[in-house]
């Protein structure tokens, strides 16, 4: 779509009332779950170990007792 006729429609939208917009927002959110096109960029299991390297000269039970600690102040 064209920018010209992206802004066309944006403008169109705009002048419809809050519940049109709201229905109009849902209807476009379902088109795009039915086409598939938002999916998330990365899987969860991809971050796995990610930044290990900076726990490998930390005594994490410490840490986390310090952490711990500084709540209460």
């Amino acid at each position: 779509m064209s920018t010209k006729a992206y802004e066309e429609v944006l403008n169109r939208a705009q002048r419809l009332t809050p519940d049109e917009q709201l229905r109009l927002l849902e209807d476009l959110a379902a088109m795009l779950r039915r086409r598939g096109a938002v999916r998330p960029k990365h899987r969860i299991t991809e971050f796995k170990g990610l930044g290990k390297e900076i726990w490998q000269k930390i005594d994490v039970e410490k840490y986390i007792e310090q952490e711990r600690n500084s709540w209460d102040g």
